[in-house]
């Protein structure tokens, strides 16, 4: 099976660099502006960036969709303003090894497994995408949940705080992101017709 860029570029077997540089850069980008759409929230802000991670790995595969996510990182290590919150100098690592490190390492997680689950075909039905996207929705918490322990103390209610408040609309971001793949699917295949 391929993904949806694949397919729609035509090029399942075949590497164009800059191409695959251009696209990495551009989810980069997405997940910065999706960073940038937030719910205040402690410790954790609530921001739509797990949306853009499932949705990076339905559609450009585990690799692509990786790496998309570790720019958008290096971009925030490097004190780039990317990050939910961060001031116009950024903060770099020092966000990083904040409450949100885990979380935001969590993303990559998304994305490899969202990108896995489509490779193997689970971006093309509604049911299947959704199983993708709620499965990958949970792979952001076990680094979210271990990083916010190390950060705040063990003792603290950590499901309470990282999890509980979050679940709801990770779950409502998965499966908006698990619905539109299959839609672009269906349109691929009309425009084949």
């Amino acid at each position: 099976m391929t993904t949806l860029y694949e397919t729609i570029s035509n090029r399942s077997q075949k590497s164009n660099l800059a191409v695959d540089l251009l696209v990495v850069l551009a989810g980069s980008l997405l997940m910065t502006v999706a960073a940038k759409i937030t719910i205040p929230f402690y410790p954790v802000p609530l921001t739509v960036q797990t949306l853009v991670a499932i949705g990076l790995g339905l559609a450009l595969g585990p690799a692509r969709a990786a790496a998309a996510v570790l720019a958008y990182l290096a971009q925030g290590a490097a004190g780039l303003p990317v990050f939910a919150g961060a001031p116009a100098t950024g903060l770099g690592l020092a966000y990083m090894a904040g409450p949100t490190g885990g979380y935001l390492m969590g993303f990559v997680l998304q994305a490899l497994v969202a990108g896995g689950l489509a490779r193997r075909g689970w971006g093309r039905s509604p049911v299947s995408a959704i199983g993708a996207g709620l499965i990958a929705a949970a792979a952001i918490y076990p680094t979210g949940l271990l990083w916010l322990g190390v950060v705040i103390g063990f003792d603290k209610p950590l499901f309470a705080l990282g999890l509980y408040p979050f679940v709801l609309g990770d779950l409502a971001k998965a499966c908006l992101a698990a619905l539109i793949f299959p839609a672009a699917w269906s349109l691929l295949a009309r425009g084949k017709e």
